[in-house]
């Protein structure tokens, strides 16, 4: 936890977050619903998407229920449950929220469409919701995310760096990430707009259930249906996927193949310092987690989220939605330092264990 702890400092650097106001002024509009003040007693649900993703028991939700303690002077209870990538049982999961009458919800949706029913019931049971990292469709009140068109954007120009004049001497795969999730389609199209007409795309994938499995099945087929010697790049949506990318990659006998990815999991910074992984898009959950936390406490006590939302957001069910978008880096071997050890994510030790230990004393990493 000590790790947590300076995330979140950093975090409330990062993101001013105080709130205040009334509960006409809270996000989601004037309705009969709205919260009656409440103090510190306040009961908040949280449910996160999934566990094959190891930044969302290590950092969300540690993140998350430390800031709604600090911010309620340890009087709040957060009931909390994980979907296990199962958007049926992520359904039963908000029902039990509804009846366990929490005040109000953070809710990192499996599938953002199939979601929105649910959505409506809580909200009909009085229980505002916060979308947490994914935009859930649904009369949500607030949200919370990274820029993930900027995500995208800054993947595909990190693997246009990487290649060099070489952009169009072969063909790149594309592996996107799951179609049931409202932000791949966000990391497609920044990826596009910095890679189109730049590189040749020999073969795109959504990936089902951004399943490191399915991707690396997804790779098996492109080097057959292209040619390994062929392949000069990957555009990997995630780190997740690109292990098993670069499985796939090393079983045909390539390497030196850029590959980029997201959410600057511990697996992947050493395989970054290595050379096996080019780069992954780092993304400081501390303040997407304080401004859930900070949402989601104002919204049960009846406040304003006006000093804390700065932009809007509008889905496909829900107009100028308040959010906190946050910004993020591009976290490749140069910078290992001034991004995760810096905020606290990991140590070094962590990172330069046994065959890991050579790559870091090289790049000065400590």
């Amino acid at each position: 936890m000590r790790r947590a702890a300076v995330a979140i400092a950093a975090g409330a650097m990062a993101v001013s977050l105080a709130a205040c106001g009334s509960a006409e002024e809270a996000g989601g509009g004037n309705d009969s619903t709205a919260s009656a003040a409440k103090g510190d007693n306040i009961k908040v649900g949280l449910l996160l998407p999934e566990n094959q993703t190891a930044r969302y028991e290590k950092f969300d939700r540690p993140l998350i229920e430390e800031k709604i303690k600090e911010l309620t002077n340890g009087k709040a209870t957060v009931d909390y449950n994980n979907a296990k990538q199962d958007a049926n049982l992520q359904a039963q999961q908000v029902d039990t929220m509804i009846t366990n009458k929490v005040d109000v919800l953070i809710l990192d949706a499996v599938d953002a469409k199939a979601i929105k029913n649910s959505v409506q019931k809580a909200v009909d049971a009085g229980i505002k919701v916060v979308a947490y990292d994914r935009l859930a469709e649904g009369p949500i009140s607030a949200y919370t995310s990274f820029d993930n068109v900027a995500v995208g954007k800054t993947q595909g120009e990190a693997l246009l760096t990487a290649l060099g004049d070489k952009a169009k001497d072969g063909q790149i795969v594309m592996m996107n990430g799951s179609v049931t999730d409202p932000n791949a389609a966000q990391f497609k199209e920044g990826a596009h707009s910095a890679l189109d007409g730049k590189v040749n795309v020999g073969k795109e994938y959504d990936t089902k259930e951004w399943k490191p499995e399915n991707a690396n099945s997804n790779m098996e087929a492109a080097i057959s249906a292209i040619g390994k010697d062929k392949i000069i790049g990957v555009y990997s949506a995630n780190d997740g996927m690109a292990g098993g990318i670069i499985t796939a990659l090393k079983a045909a006998g390539l390497s030196d193949i850029p590959v980029t990815g997201q959410d600057a999991e511990l697996a992947a910074v050493q395989r970054i310092i290595t050379g096996e992984q080019y780069m992954s898009v780092y993304k400081p959950y501390a303040p997407e987690a304080s401004a859930a936390a900070e949402m989601a406490v104002a919204l049960a006590q009846g406040k304003s989220l006006d000093s804390i939302a700065k932009d809007k957001v509008s889905s496909g069910s829900a107009n100028d939605v308040p959010s906190v978008l946050v910004p993020v880096t591009s976290l490749t071997k140069d910078n290992v330092n001034d991004t995760v050890i810096k905020d606290g994510v990991y140590t070094a030790a962590e990172i330069c264990t046994g065959k890991y230990k050579a790559a870091c004393d090289k790049l000065g990493i400590k």
